[in-house]
């Protein structure tokens, strides 16, 4: 069929050069078809043919479209793992756990984001992209079934894995499809869209509890119904790779330091870990330190903790996107160390006002500090090494992500939760501080 199909390109006799065409392709004729005296093809119908050509005629979504359709379902991504940061006092309160259980609820996401990640994160350039696409999408929905009938913790465990392994599913596959379509829009969009995800989660969640009934219910049905449509834009979007074997080889995860970037990456790697560090603590304890604070059990107050952090993250990715790596990252690390300073100042003169300010100015460093990571060490790579530094750079932050959470629950237990911010916050900021000395160092010595 596509050699005949190929046969009537322009080329082809007189009487086929009207024929119309779809997506650059011309219609399938039938096997077998008869000319008649005016010169009109009259293909021979069959079922087969038929089924051949409406499934021709399929609009199918690619360039631009494409693109804000994947930015669309990062947002909702990162918007359903934020979406439980509100409602974890209704859960604590319903179900009367600790705040040791809120962080390892928070953690195993991370934690499981991370193995997606590594092990799923190119089974796209062997499936293609909407096959893996539309599995992410069918296991978050079912992650959000669990969480809307959820009686108790150990279904929010299960729900929490399954929306990490639907994540990092996905993110390996959009990521690469976005680059496929257009490098420069896809690279920007990737980078501005996890952000606002996590920023509009949270408020939309905080929202939900507000002012709707059942929040704990009808905020995943909602949800829900966004990830039904974008499914269906999925399975329209053009595929942006041709399958190729190799599928089970890659899920072996690929961690990868060459010696020529190992100074970069330790440079790097400490201020990774503390941006992803502060951004578990607000996703995981964020409200529950604004009600320590100020002492108000105001849902929408105690969200917009970590709707700042993120919104402010995606504001200095787009401002310092034309900025050199070195540039951006001193930047992060600056801001990072100053935002988390004027923060601690907040808490011990309990004022509302300085915290959201120094939440803000941390949000800077939270994105500038990945981004200026991620291009000090990337770009420096060889091509057939960029895969395996990234995985490592990933493993950094999402390990920072996780782990400092849960250590913080086990700390808020045992003494208190403002208690708890002063030695996570004084931690960053040493963290911060290593990697301003590092930065320092490789600035000096490129300049010698």
């Amino acid at each position: 069929m596509t050699d005949a199909v190929t046969a009537l390109r322009p080329s082809a006799p007189r009487a086929f050069r009207g024929h119309p065409w779809v997506d650059g392709q011309v219609l399938p004729l039938a096997a077998t078809a008869t000319v008649t005296a005016d010169a009109q093809v009259t293909p021979l119908k069959s079922p087969r043919t038929e089924q051949v050509g409406r499934a021709a005629q399929l609009p199918r979504i690619g360039g631009r479209p494409a693109i804000y359709l994947l930015a669309s379902l990062i947002v909702t991504l990162l918007a359903s793992s934020s979406t439980p940061t509100p409602l974890y006092a209704i859960y604590q309160a319903r179900w009367g756990f600790s705040p040791i259980t809120t962080t390892v609820v928070f953690g195993v996401y991370a934690l499981t984001v991370l193995a997606a990640l590594l092990t799923l994160g190119k089974l796209s350039d062997h499936l293609g992209r909407r096959p893996v696409l539309l599995a992410a999408i069918g296991a978050q929905a079912i992650s959000l079934v669990v969480f809307a009938t959820a009686d108790g913790v150990p279904e929010l465990l299960i729900a929490r894995v399954l929306q990490g392994l639907s994540t990092g599913m996905a993110l390996g596959a959009i990521g690469a499809g976005m680059l496929d379509i257009d490098r420069e829009r896809g690279t920007f969009a990737n980078a501005v869209s996890p952000g606002m995800g996590t920023a509009s989660g949270a408020l939309i969640s905080a929202l939900a509890i507000r002012y709707l009934p059942a929040p704990t219910h009808l905020i995943y049905l909602v949800l829900l119904g966004v990830f039904v449509l974008q499914a269906l834009g999925v399975a329209l979007m053009r595929e942006t790779v041709t399958p190729k074997p190799g599928a089970l080889g890659s899920l072996v995860p690929e961690i990868h330091l060459p010696r020529q970037l190992r100074g970069s990456v330790l440079t790097a790697a400490p201020v990774l870990f503390a941006v992803w560090a502060l951004a578990g603590l607000y996703g995981a304890l964020g409200p529950a330190l604004v009600q320590a604070l100020t002492g108000s059990s105001e849902v929408i107050l105690g969200a917009a903790s970590l709707t700042v952090l993120a919104g402010t993250a995606v504001v200095s990715v787009i401002v310092l996107r034309r900025a050199g790596g070195q540039a951006v990252m001193l930047t992060g690390i600056l801001a990072l160390i100053i935002g988390v300073a004027v923060t601690l100042v907040a808490l011990d003169a309990r004022s509302t006002a300085l915290f959201f300010l120094g939440t803000a100015i941390s949000g800077v460093g939270f994105g500038s500090g990945f981004q200026g990571g991620i291009r000090t060490v990337v770009p420096r790579a060889a091509a057939h090494e960029r895969s395996g530094v990234l995985s490592l750079l990933y493993t950094v932050s999402y390990l920072g992500m996780g782990l400092p959470a849960v250590i913080a629950g086990f700390l808020v237990v045992h003494g208190s939760l403002i208690d708890t911010a002063y030695e996570y916050g004084a931690a960053l900021i040493v963290l911060a501080v290593l990697a301003l000395v590092g930065l320092l160092r490789t600035r000096r010595a490129q300049a010698v």
